[in-house]
């Protein structure tokens, strides 16, 4: 099956969409199905305001038109809810093709929590957005039951993985700067930005060394306000999975992840999680032998120091990405390609016959 993605989160950018996306992609070459991802890096773009590392692609949905034309998919999955993803709804609703969604981002929370606009304002937008989606695809039971409450429509799971052949227990790692004597190692990882609550975590006060893996809008603010912790910027494979295996627990601050693939990453290096008992965590830590749930975070992070690091490892093993990727084709919605070859055809012969109707053609594209 030939699978077109279409997504507004992609490379430069390394966040949990673009890692499940990769997933995604590279499990369903492994399975035989050919894939195109259409993402921003291949369209002139500006920077998203408060994200200048986020790119917004200045593409509508002719642009999608010429990409189909050319790849021809028999399927087609729409993963965010950005210009990209905007233009591929338009171009599918005026051809009638079926189309898949996800949700992987609480987005009218990030939403209020940036710009104190209502979550009430923006979830009407959403529900707009998904709402001719043959399959909304969400990441956890709490966010398939959140948005169904909401309103949404044919809402499935679809769970995630984690690489446990990149992610695995290693010699315990020492940092550059750090004294390994100093108290156990207390180590974030993700996106530095207000949304993620790493307030909660660089103001906690508990024993040990705090550590931060990752880049965002907020670094400079964080480091200025926390000189104690040490911020080591975005880190990645091989060099990323060894601050993972220095670290003695993992604090995942946030309120508002669907997910938090970055948990699963540190159980499989053998790293217990504290975190908040919202949704996300509640639907990663599932096992209270591999992580602590807690209102109090600093009690939360006492008790997963004595957690068994053997029980983290087998807990993420049994996740993987293989599974994630047949739930995400099976939910997949094929259609006949021969359908755009006829229209694609009959198209480029109607702009050779008529050249005059160029206008037409260039307001379509």
């Amino acid at each position: 099956m030939r699978v077109l993605i279409v997504t507004d989160a992609w490379y430069p950018q390394v966040n949990g969409v673009v890692r499940t996306l990769t997933a995604m992609r590279d499990q369903l070459i492994e399975m035989g199905d050919e894939v195109h991802m259409l993402a921003p890096d291949g369209f002139k773009s500006v920077p998203c305001p408060t994200y200048p590392e986020i790119r917004l692609a200045l593409a509508g949905p002719g642009a999608v038109a010429k990409v189909v034309d050319s790849f021809l998919p028999c399927a087609m999955h729409i993963a965010t809810e950005g210009p990209l993803g905007l233009a591929a709804r338009r171009f599918c609703l005026k051809r009638g093709l079926p189309f898949t969604t996800a949700f992987h981002t609480r987005f009218p929370e990030y939403v209020e929590a940036r710009f104190r606009i209502p979550e009430s304002w923006t979830y009407p937008a959403m529900r707009w957005f998904h709402g001719r989606s043959s399959v909304v695809m969400a990441p956890t039971p709490t966010v398939v039951e959140n948005l169904k409450d909401r309103g949404f429509a044919n809402v499935r799971l679809w769970g995630r993985g984690v690489d446990i052949d990149l992610f695995k227990p290693g010699p315990k790692a020492v940092v550059p700067g750090i004294d390994p004597q100093a108290g156990p190692m207390l180590l974030y990882v993700g996106r530095l930005a207000v949304e993620k609550n790493i307030d909660a975590f660089l103001n906690l006060e508990a024993e040990g060394t705090k550590l931060v893996v990752g880049d965002g809008p907020q670094i400079d603010d964080l480091r200025r306000r926390h000189p104690d912790a040490h911020f080591v910027g975005a880190k990645h494979g091989p060099e990323l999975v060894s601050y993972y295996n220095a670290a003695d627990v993992f604090v995942f601050p946030s309120l508002t992840d669907t997910f938090g693939l970055v948990s699963l990453e540190a159980l499989a290096c053998g790293v217990p999680v504290a975190a908040f008992p919202v949704m996300g965590p509640r639907d990663v830590i599932t096992d209270p032998a591999v992580g602590t749930l807690d209102e109090d975070l600093a009690a939360a992070v006492r008790r997963s120091l004595t957690l068994d690091r053997d029980a983290c490892v087998a807990f993420a093993r049994a996740r993987s990405w293989r599974a994630s990727a047949e739930t995400f084709r099976a939910y997949l919605h094929e259609f006949d390609p021969a359908r755009l070859l006829a229209a694609a055809t009959a198209r480029a012969g109607t702009a050779q016959a008529e050249p005059d109707a160029g206008a037409a053609v260039t307001e379509e594209r």
